[in-house]
């Protein structure tokens, strides 16, 4: 893609070019522990930003906090230029920004066509008195139905459509849930740590399908610890330690910053952050 974040700063809370996402002075503790104190974020339009950092820097709080899981003390934060204060994590998702979740949270006892139908917008017979009437939301089902056995191809999964999501491995539940992610035709996808639990057979194909998405004109933000993944898919990376963003920049530049690494000492201790570690 082009270079859209030539002239960004290198620095914590750096202003983006066409920024999808902002949030201003998000503060979330629990008890005496600050969990996030992030003063300034965003996320560049159209791009993958991977947050990373150390376990225990807050990077799942702010997901949740970003996607109206949890509730911060103070804070505001903006999608497409609209207030997200309050807002359910429904109404977010119905904005156009979705998540996903480090502990996948497919239906088990469902099969995963109907997981995906689950995932569609504007569904008429979910209405008590439409549900009674079939000529009310058959044709929208059928719609439903075209499109989540279209996405269950492109992710190579049609095969498994009638089976139990329960069956599935890790992997492919991931790949289910970023599918279904899909099915509201959303601008902006936050996957919280996509690789987590993935065999390196399926984790070609996850890369693969989130550089695709960028690549279709979709906002990515993905937590994860995997530094040659981020290296290798991120276009911007924003790091994270004790609640704070304390870096901002390309991979390459992040992964040999000296603040970067000392927080990832101890925690990371086995981790080389180097670019030529390969």
């Amino acid at each position: 893609m082009t270079d859209v974040f030539a002239d960004v700063a290198h620095e914590p809370g750096a202003k983006k070019p066409d920024p999808i996402v902002i949030a201003d002075h998000v503060h979330r503790h629990f008890g005496g522990l600050t969990a996030v104190d992030v003063e300034h974020f965003e996320v560049q339009r159209h791009a993958i930003t991977a947050l990373i950092g150390p376990n225990g820097a807050g990077k799942s709080t702010f997901f949740n906090l970003l996607t109206g899981f949890d509730k911060p003390q103070t804070g505001e934060w903006q999608f497409n230029g609209h207030s997200l204060v309050g807002t359910s994590p429904a109404k977010i998702a119905r904005a156009g920004k979705v998540r996903t979740f480090q502990l996948t949270k497919a239906l088990n006892r469902m099969t995963v066509i109907e997981n995906m139908r689950l995932g569609a917008a504007e569904q008429r017979g979910e209405n008590f008195f439409n549900a009674l009437v079939p000529g009310l939301w058959r044709s929208r089902e059928q719609e439903i139905t075209k499109k989540a056995e279209s996405l269950l191809k492109r992710f190579k999964l049609y095969e498994k459509r009638d089976d139990y999501a329960g069956s599935l491995s890790g992997g492919q539940r991931k790949l289910l849930e970023m599918a279904r992610a899909l099915m509201s035709d959303p601008e902006m996808i936050m996957l919280d740590e996509p690789m987590a639990g993935v065999n390196p057979a399926l984790t070609e194909s996850l890369l693969d399908h989130i550089v695709e998405l960028r690549d279709e004109g979709k906002t990515i933000l993905f937590v994860e610890h995997d530094m040659h993944m981020v290296r290798r898919i991120s276009d911007w990376v924003v790091v994270m330690a004790e609640g704070s963003i304390i870096a901002e920049g390309p991979p390459n530049t992040v992964m040999s910053n000296t603040a970067v690494q000392d927080a990832y000492l101890g925690a990371h201790h086995d981790t080389d952050l180097s670019e030529d570690a390969s």
